[in-house]
């Protein structure tokens, strides 16, 4: 897959730092520790690694998850979902649609919210910018 932003593996390791296991590798942040789970200010949740605008504040809610989580894209081109087959399970990973960073995880279990879904991030895979 082609994507708008496209680095080396080791630009995009220089550039992320600390973050490049989540984005570039897939790997997951612990529950309860990123700093945009309790974030409650209206504004835009970008990509990481590319600044590409992913989530509104008013997509977000609290899914008791531990981690940021939001019923909706901004828009369908924003993530591509990938069938995610690791550990021994099928699931739905997410990727930024213009860097194809990992995000995190799509799931169908969110009967609270208009879509029924959660896009379940990584807050080390996000950025924030306040309106």
């Amino acid at each position: 897959m082609t994507y708008k932003v496209e680095k080396t593996e080791q630009e995009w390791r220089n550039d992320l730092g600390d973050r490049y296991s989540i984005l570039r590798e897939a790997a997951t942040e612990r529950p309860w520790s990123g700093a945009l789970l309790d974030e409650k200010r209206e504004g835009t949740y970008t990509c990481g690694a590319c600044n590409a605008e992913l989530f509104t504040s008013g997509s977000k809610f609290d899914s008791g998850s531990g981690w940021p989580s939001f019923f909706e894209s901004v828009n369908p081109d924003a993530v591509e979902l990938k069938t995610d087959k690791s550990l021994g399970m099928v699931r739905t990973e997410v990727v930024c649609g213009t860097c194809g960073s990992h995000l995190g995880h799509l799931f169908d279990d969110a009967s609270q919210t208009p879509t029924g879904d959660r896009f379940c991030m990584n807050s080390l895979s996000l950025g924030f910018k306040e309106d």
